[in-house]
């Protein structure tokens, strides 16, 4: 977390003094119709840089992934970066047309303007013959992107609304490029600021490009079948067996994956459950009956099922100097290190001593022997916390159960805020902020 939040203050900063070194932030005298023309200019160059890099990451670049610390966490960068596009063109709107309705309105009284400077260059008269389309189409296009970042924000709206209209994001980017290619500031063109707007403006352009031609992710997909399906009624949670077909390059315990069963409900994320092993080419996935989508899998696949998998992502990977791993799975997020211990009892890792804890609100015997029984062969300590009989799982239950848990690693999977509590927890009494690792399996 801290990560992707140094990497977005980081950008937006590195941005700020672009524009710093390209123009006078404050102009004499210091009036508002004076800071107007300027600041316009900024927020709407941090509006259209924040748009151009929430649409590079959702393109899932590989480059990206491990500097980033996983794909979920640049999809939480993706959405604060949203947000602060978001922010930045709301108040491009108010210095732009706020102020406009305000002079309309009686509200304020606009100095007299002198003419207008004289084009130094054909290209930038062109430009001028294009403002008055660019403001329209960029006045309409926010209005639009305001109520797709809204709906998106919402998590009651049903995930393949949201896939959809999420899409329609990166349409509304092109006439918002064409709104900042014409009203950006001419001079900014051969300044610090024009080659940071330039280089955005191409990488948001060829990341639109690939989301409306559907090419993201296209190299890392592959077809297979549903080979066998397990239904657990206690917990409300479908195992499923993908059979694949060559393609795949395999996956490393803790990664996660797109799966496409149905193409009008498009591609859901799911924590692999499964090892790898090349000589029989399959992931397993655990799925809870959590949204719209999941209530219906049971009743919608069947075995020999053509799908689709897309994938891996993930740097939930288990990899660390620590001899000791603390895990925490909280219910369905059990799943990473379900396929990390069936990877330990076909490669054991000498190198960790392993306690798991499993904190579940509900109960199936026969999914405990399964657990139990790959905990065993994995060689890794179980302690089964089941909430009605043992009480809620916290950060001084695990400071108690496990006495040197200050030098160990910990990995945690589960609802969002009981990972921060329990990470609060133990580094206020001296973990080392740097060996939490948590994933953020929400992307959106």
């Amino acid at each position: 977390m801290r990560k992707i939040k140094w990497t977005l203050w980081a950008v937006l900063i590195a941005i700020t003094l672009a524009w710093i070194a390209s123009d006078d932030p404050f102009p004499q005298p210091a009036t508002l119709f004076s800071l107007r023309p300027v600041w316009i200019q900024y927020t709407g160059l941090m509006a259209i840089a924040a748009m151009s890099l929430a649409l590079v990451l959702a393109n899932r670049p590989r480059l990206l992934e491990k500097p980033l610390a996983g794909l979920d966490k640049m999809y939480r960068l993706h959405k604060w970066l949203g947000i602060a596009g978001l922010v930045f063109a709301a108040l491009h709107w108010l210095l732009a047309k706020g102020v406009q309705y305000a002079v309309g309105w009686g509200w304020l009284v606009r100095p007299p303007r002198g003419p207008r400077p004289p084009a130094t260059s054909a290209v930038q008269q062109s430009l001028r013959e294009y403002r008055g389309l660019a403001e329209t189409l960029g006045e309409y296009a926010f209005y639009a992107a305001v109520v797709l970042i809204v709906l998106a924000l919402i998590p009651r709206f049903p995930y393949r609304w949201f896939a959809k209209t999420h899409t329609l994001l990166a349409v509304l980017y092109l006439p918002l490029a064409f709104h900042a290619v014409v009203l950006l500031r001419f001079g900014y063109w051969s300044a610090p600021a024009g080659f940071v707007a330039a280089a955005l403006l191409v990488a948001g352009l060829v990341s639109a490009a690939r989301v409306l031609t559907g090419r993201v992710g296209a190299r890392r997909k592959v077809d297979g079948r549903v080979a066998s399906l397990t239904w657990y009624p206690e917990l409300r949670v479908l195992e499923t067996a993908i059979d694949l077909k060559p393609g795949w390059p395999g996956h490393d315990s803790g990664q996660f994956a797109f799966v496409t069963s149905d193409r009008d409900e498009g591609a859901h994320p799911y924590t692999i459950a499964s090892a790898w092993n090349p000589h029989a080419p399959q992931v397993v996935f655990f799925t809870k009956e959590l949204g719209d989508h999941t209530r219906t899998l049971k009743d919608q696949l069947r075995i020999g099922l053509p799908v689709r998998v897309e994938g891996p992502y993930g740097c939930f990977t288990f990899a660390d100097r620590r001899a000791h791993q603390i895990w925490i799975g909280a219910g369905i997020g059990i799943t990473p290190f379900v396929a990390r211990m069936k990877e330990l009892a076909l490669h054991p890792d000498r190198r960790h001593r392993i306690d798991l804890f499993h904190t579940t609100a509900d109960f199936s015997q026969k999914a405990i022997d399964q657990l139990s029984a790959d905990a065993h062969a994995a060689g890794v300590h179980l302690h089964l916390l089941v909430d009605a009989k043992h009480g809620r799982l916290n950060g001084e239950r695990i400071r108690e159960e496990i006495l040197d848990w200050a030098s160990a690693s910990v990995w945690f999977c589960g609802p969002p805020a009981f990972g921060e509590a329990v990470r609060n927890d133990l580094v206020a009494h001296g973990l080392d902020r740097a060996d939490f690792h948590q994933e953020l399996f929400q992307m959106r």
